[in-house]
């Protein structure tokens, strides 16, 4: 297990439990008590949790952790759907693209995809997925403005919306922290979820793209009703039941 798996599983716990002892993190990450209490002083010292004697407790952030702390929670399911929704694009698009893990995988596949060789457009608010294929000649990136938001790359703001009103795009991947049937898709913050609204707002088709483990819950933020969702690109754990509810939604849901 990685430092970062590590971490991922403490903050996971703590989010949980809201109190973890060295002992119980120890045992539940099959790790030494030493190990333990090194990722405690580490994530202590970035102000993710506060160091009790014998554990830790719970910040108010650890709901929300920042992006480079998500990359190994399930991993394999955002490759597979990562690689699902590349399909869905064909040439000469013009893609929307909010940040996070999924949306980043997603970026990936579509720069690697030999159909899309000849070029594409990618519009976006995260600055991770701009960097990163800003050196794929084939690829023209058009960033939004905004504030930058540490947990997640993303920019955010009303200086987003100048970018967002002047272009249209052919499809919009949304990456969501939650996707319920009823409420629709939503996100941890407010600012993040303004900003994917006018994103999805402007593209003809709307793609989420999220684990199984997202769908079925809700987030403090509302990004759009699920009828502004037309597909959901997911991995093949999704239970069949809230598969059927979000079909009978009217959203085409795609297991990867």
């Amino acid at each position: 297990m990685s430092r970062y798996e590590r971490w991922n599983g403490i903050l996971e716990l703590l989010a949980q439990e809201g109190r973890l002892s060295v002992e119980e993190a120890a045992q539940a990450l099959d790790v030494s008590t030493a190990t333990i209490r090194r990722d405690f002083d580490q994530l202590a010292q970035q102000q993710m949790l506060m160091r009790t004697r014998g554990g830790a407790v719970a910040q108010s952030v650890s709901y929300d952790l920042p992006l480079r702390y998500k990359t190994a929670r399930h991993a394999d399911e955002k490759h597979r759907i990562a690689a699902a929704a590349a399909e869905l694009v064909s040439g000469d698009a013009v893609i929307g693209m909010n940040g996070g893990t999924t949306t980043s995988e997603v970026a990936r596949a579509l720069a690697t995809r030999p159909a899309l060789e000849s070029g594409f457009t990618i519009v976006t608010n995260a600055l991770n997925i701009a960097a990163e294929l800003t050196v794929r000649r084939h690829v023209k990136i058009v960033v939004t403005g905004g504030v930058a938001r540490p947990q997640s790359y993303e920019l955010i703001g009303p200086l987003a919306s100048g970018v967002l009103e002047q272009v249209t795009l052919d499809v919009a991947f949304l990456g969501v922290d939650a996707l319920d049937a009823e409420l629709g898709a939503s996100a941890h913050h407010e600012g993040e979820a303004d900003v994917n609204h006018l994103l999805i707002s402007r593209a003809a088709q709307v793609v989420a793209v999220a684990d199984s483990s997202k769908v079925g819950k809700r987030a403090f933020s509302r990004i759009c009703p699920i009828g502004e969702i037309d597909t959901l690109v997911t991995d093949d754990r999704l239970p069949d039941d809230l598969a059927a509810r979000l079909t009978d939604a009217g959203v085409k849901v795609i297991r990867a």
